[in-house]
């Protein structure tokens, strides 16, 4: 595969402009040149790598490396589609007009959002000064993740605390799949009978769909994790071991020490989103939840974590999501009916030790849909190989290539 052209920007103007060059961005790019074939698409990424983050979990676990989780960019972007190497820092919906970094204004006949999710690190008073050091460690950071594992490995028992946000997150499953793991490397090294370990999540409970929460139930009293639901994370101090947590119900504050502690932090849209019009009063792209396109702005289509579509924020929500756009994208440029839906498919593949996983899979209703024939809420080894070695290969092979 030839390597894209790399444009600067200078006031161009393209049939379909892609914001973003991750998961939703190059699937949708990937599948609307193999629909439409001769069509003048740019996408703009200001990144030179490009990251399978699914796979963090298992490298915060000790499973993988984090290299096995990146690819160059320039790889990924399909023959034929401009790569606009800058970040978008403003969209203009009225005048069809996304604005770069370098100033330069790109103009757009058919605009497609997919710049996915910003970290915020910031957002919880103390994390950015202790990350990486004091026993705080986090999965959703290449530079970190790897940290993660030293971190667990090296734990001497104490208290271990994995936390959740009051936020949407990349998975909704990762930040408690990191505790399962840590259990069974405690009990490997001989540290779980002087451990403690604490889930506290901002959430209400474990899952949203109670067909897997009943499992999940389960493995948390087997591995004697203690839960903190509706506690959010606000403050740390890693020299002092300590971290506060506030009870999003009572607003009681309760402050308690670690000896390690991984941090799930908050996230939302970029900014560049929720300052523009296309955002709605949350920060998010305002989209149709069946159709995927702008709920104001006909010629706008959005997917993947910076819409505000209500399922989780999942790659496989992407494989779903992206034929829909491109199905309905091309329907409007030929004057057509937008006739393909999405009914909120996303699936989390619950890790719950080094050889078990439970594969949720559920829509919009929060009701199973699930691929396999038999029940994907019960722990299985063959849905852990599952995740480990055939899930990245379709990644790579297929979704970023368009083909699944």
């Amino acid at each position: 595969m030839s390597s894209p052209s790399v444009h600067s920007g200078d006031k161009s103007s393209h049939k379909v402009v892609i914001v973003g060059g991750g998961t939703a961005g190059i699937s949708v790019a990937a599948r609307l040149m193999r629909a439409v074939g001769d069509i003048d698409i740019a996408l703009i990424e200001p990144s030179d790598k490009h990251y399978y983050q699914p796979l963090w979990t298992l490298v915060g676990g000790g499973v993988c490396d984090k290299a096995e989780s990146m690819r160059d960019e320039s790889s990924l972007i399909p023959t034929g589609v401009k790569w606009i190497k800058d970040r978008v820092v403003d969209v203009k919906p009225e005048s069809n007009v996304v604005k770069i970094s370098s100033g330069e204004e790109i103009h757009y006949d058919y605009l497609v959002l997919a710049p996915g999710l910003q970290i915020d690190w910031h957002k919880i008073k103390g994390l950015p000064e202790t990350m990486g050091k004091n026993g705080v460690c986090s999965n959703y950071s290449y530079e970190q993740v790897d940290g993660t594992w030293r971190t667990i490995n090296s734990f001497k028992g104490g208290t271990a605390i994995f936390t959740q946000p009051n936020t949407p997150v990349k998975c909704g499953g990762a930040p408690q799949k990191i505790a399962y793991l840590a259990e069974e490397t405690f009990k490997n090294n001989g540290v779980k009978d002087r451990t403690h370990i604490v889930f506290a999540s901002a959430n209400a409970s474990i899952f949203s769909v109670r067909k897997y929460a009943q499992t999940l139930d389960k493995v948390i009293a087997r591995k004697n994790i203690e839960t903190m639901f509706r506690n959010d994370l606000i403050e740390i101090n890693g020299p002092e071991h300590w971290a506060l947590f506030k009870h999003l119900d009572t607003g009681v504050e309760t402050k308690l020490h670690f000896d390690m502690i991984h941090v799930t932090p908050p996230m939302s849209a970029p900014d560049f989103i929720k300052q523009s019009k296309v955002a709605d009063a949350a920060g998010w792209v305002d989209v149709d939840k069946a159709t995927l396109r702008h709920n104001k702005y006909t010629n706008i289509f959005a997917l993947g974590d910076c819409s505000n579509l209500p399922t989780s924020k999942t790659g496989a929500a992407i494989r779903k999501q992206s034929p829909v756009v491109v199905a309905n994208l091309v329907s409007l440029m030929r004057n057509q009916p937008l006739s393909v839906e999405y009914d909120g498919y996303t699936s989390c593949p619950l890790v719950t030790g080094y050889n078990s996983l439970v594969l949720a899979e559920f829509d919009y209703d929060l009701q199973p849909q699930e691929s396999f024939p038999f029940d994907q809420s019960e722990e299985r080894y063959s849905m852990y190989v599952f995740k480990k070695d055939v899930l990245p290969q379709i990644y790579w092979y297929g979704m970023m290539k368009g083909l699944v």
